[in-house]
């Protein structure tokens, strides 16, 4: 147990990263915007326009796609579909739904209300928060198969036996070339 704790604290670490990478990613052509309109002296302007729910629409579509990944990985996962299924429709509900309705109405309107600048931000946090939940959820189901999602690691119906280790799977032999091989 204590030989596979660094390796699977430096698989979160590095998911982790990965997750904030992509966010990053999605993030930086709104914070170059938001530069811009700084520049420009409009920052405040910046909440007022449909920009921050574009930013949490696009989330919100990569955390349902990744919530769909944890779902069709695995068969074996049929006990967490109902999970899979609540976050997804948290993630319209929540997200999705209301940036599309405020990018809509946004963008319809000459005289946007002063609470946009409230939600949107509000909303972006949510996006993230439900993005990073998605990718954790995830690779859990696909890397931990059936046992993940907090299991103790004991098989069922018994009070103190260790669960079978499960299998790991070979790499991928990719035969070599040989000189006289057609291309």
């Amino acid at each position: 147990m204590s030989e596979n704790q660094p390796s699977n604290e430096q698989y979160s670490l590095s998911m982790m990263y990965g997750t904030y990478a992509d966010i990053l990613f999605v993030l930086f052509p709104f914070l170059v915007i938001s530069m811009q309109r700084l520049w420009d002296g409009q920052l405040y302007e910046t909440l007022l326009r449909p920009d921050l729910s574009i930013a949490a629409a696009i989330l919100a579509g990569l955390a349902i796609g990744k919530f769909v990944l944890g779902l069709v990985s695995n068969r074996d996962l049929g006990r967490y579909k109902e999970r899979i299924v609540f976050f997804i429709a948290l993630t319209l509900f929540l997200v999705l739904g209301p940036a599309m309705i405020l990018m809509l109405s946004i963008t319809g309107n000459r005289e946007v209300p002063g609470f946009v600048a409230f939600v949107q931000p509000i909303l972006l946090i949510i996006a993230i928060s439900l993005y990073t939940t998605a990718v954790s959820i995830s690779n859990i189901l696909t890397r931990s198969g059936p046992d993940a999602g907090g299991t103790t690691g004991l098989s069922p119906g018994s009070d103190r036996q260790p669960a079978p280790a499960t299998t790991e799977h070979e790499p991928l032999a990719i035969p070599r070339r040989t000189g006289n091989d057609p291309l």
